[in-house]
């Protein structure tokens, strides 16, 4: 027929199979270098905290040791003082144990790597080892 003329600029399939596996491989270049920028935003994110965290921590210990020692001396005007030092001891350990393991059950829910890159690289890294047909 006269439409099917074939001007000869049409791609070879060797072309088109080497275009896809250029675009796989920029696909997964960039996929990489996201993955490593959300690991480095985490890593800053999460140093920023813990200094502040660190910083906080510091000054709430010393407040705290300075409220214990003020407790004790209030306890000692009615108990001996011994007792005053258990009380004030046994309530801060156990206080001090559940606000650890309240912490700790919230860090092992806690997941550092980014995992919407991690899951589409893992599909694209499935895909290009086995295409589908």
């Amino acid at each position: 027929m006269a439409n099917d003329v074939h001007t000869g600029t049409e791609p070879s399939i060797t072309g088109l199979v080497s275009g896809i596996i250029n675009d796989a491989q920029e696909l997964l270049k960039q996929q990489l270098a996201l993955f490593k920028q959300e690991v480095k935003d985490d890593v800053r994110r999460t140093k920023d905290g813990a200094i502040s965290m660190s910083i906080g921590l510091g000054i709430f210990v010393m407040g705290g040791i300075l409220l214990a020692l003020m407790l004790v001396q209030l306890l000692k005007l009615a108990l001996p003082e011994w007792s005053s030092y258990a009380i004030v001891g046994v309530v801060l350990t156990v206080g001090g144990g559940a606000l650890f393991y309240a912490g700790k059950k919230r860090f092992e829910s806690f997941n550092p790597l980014p995992d919407q890159s991690v899951a589409a690289l893992k599909e694209n890294v499935q895909w290009i080892m086995n295409p589908k047909k």
